[in-house]
């Protein structure tokens, strides 16, 4: 179903979806429909349709990254083991990653050249990982002072040197991912000049005490935006001193952040919407406004049959419309990625407990919104 503003896509008949990504041109997603599989879907015309299902894991699927370069998908997951999927004659062949973990594997990205990979996890570390030509595998190094808790996203820095890491022990960091086999040494950055493997180069706290679910680098990768469950969202300048700017909101904790320019930063989580914030070059961080505004039907006429069946199914006895969310989304905003490269990105796109995953428009959604301006 689409509409101007937005494209909801449903194939998975209300299954919560864990991930998504979408491969270079946008005409295949991928999915995981809350299991051990990938799906993997592919535009004709109108429609999606199914092209196959990928099987390796074991366990529930967490995170997954479609390289737009190489053309080559990364997935990991609970059973603590991470695939690089790469298509062969027509079908998707997976390669073991050697990650070296005893805990699940939470988030993955790849860096910017698609020559390594980063894999977070429950073991207090993350995995940077690379292809080894001489033993023809992947195999991965460790950054793990001072992580004390599970790392739960990651984003690599334009650069292909610097990670942002976001844990459940309250902290937003950046790390040098310098990995000497494959790539020249850095130059100084302005996170800062030491750029030695697993070099803490910067280290945050939104000072509520709420565990970090998301970060995102600008487009320049001079800031870093992190959200957390206490229901903030902050961002943090390396070309200003490191200066961190932090909001509560009122509303329910936000699951994922992405900067969509150097100064608009899209968020979405419990409250099932996508909201729109800006940061400008003063530092100061504004909540701009709700990107999904939804019309509601008109209430009509309904038995009591109706009212018992709703109160059974949906813990309400309203039988129109107004007992939904007044959103696209019916359940809580997971994930979301950018439909093309950061900075010049034209549209977003979120995926749900409910089983939606939804593309935005950012110049129909800036029509539809007077005064809006996203990108």
């Amino acid at each position: 179903m689409a509409s101007r503003d937005k494209e909801v896509i449903d194939l998975i008949d209300s299954v919560a979806i864990t991930c998504h990504a979408w491969n270079a041109d946008q005409t295949k997603l991928a999915l995981c429909p809350n299991s051990n599989v990938v799906i993997i879907y592919k535009k004709s015309g109108s429609r999606w349709e199914e092209e196959c299902v990928l099987r390796e894991h074991g366990q529930r699927v967490l995170d997954m990254d479609w390289g737009a370069k190489r053309n080559r998908l990364v997935t990991c997951g609970e059973d603590r083991n991470a695939y690089v999927w790469t298509k062969e004659g027509g079908e998707w062949r997976p390669m073991l990653v050697l990650l070296r973990i005893n805990r699940a594997a939470t988030c993955v990205r790849w860096s910017p050249n698609e020559e390594k990979f980063a894999v977070g996890c429950g073991a207090r570390l993350i995995s940077i990982c690379y292809f080894e030509v001489e033993q023809d595998w992947w195999v991965s190094k460790h950054i793990k002072k001072p992580i004390r808790s599970t790392v739960t996203s990651i984003d690599w820095h334009p650069n292909n040197y610097l990670i942002a890491a976001g844990s459940s022990d309250f902290k937003a960091r950046v790390f040098s991912a310098y990995v000497k086999e494959i790539e020249d040494k850095p130059g100084p950055t302005a996170w800062g000049k030491k750029g030695t493997f697993g070099n803490m180069m910067a280290e945050f706290s939104n000072g509520g005490g709420g565990w970090v679910h998301s970060v995102s680098f600008s487009p320049s990768g001079n800031k870093l935006v992190w959200v957390g469950h206490d229901a903030s969202i902050s961002v943090a300048n390396a070309a200003n001193d490191n200066v961190v700017t932090t909001i509560k909101q009122s509303h329910l904790p936000f699951m994922t952040c992405i900067f969509v320019s150097e100064s608009s930063i899209i968020a979405g989580g419990h409250d099932c919407s996508p909201f729109l914030f800006n940061h400008d070059d003063s530092g100061k961080l504004t909540a701009m406004t709700k990107l999904d505004v939804v019309k509601a039907k008109a209430a009509g006429a309904s038995s009591a049959m109706d009212k018992f069946r709703n109160l059974d199914k949906k813990a309400t006895t309203d039988t129109t419309d107004q007992g939904r969310q007044a959103s696209t989304h019916q359940n809580s905003i997971v994930d979301s990625r950018l439909v093309g490269p950061k900075g010049s990105a034209k549209a977003f796109s979120s995926a749900g407990v409910d089983g939606l995953v939804v593309m935005w428009n950012f110049k129909s959604l800036e029509s539809a919104i007077s005064g809006l301006k996203i990108a």
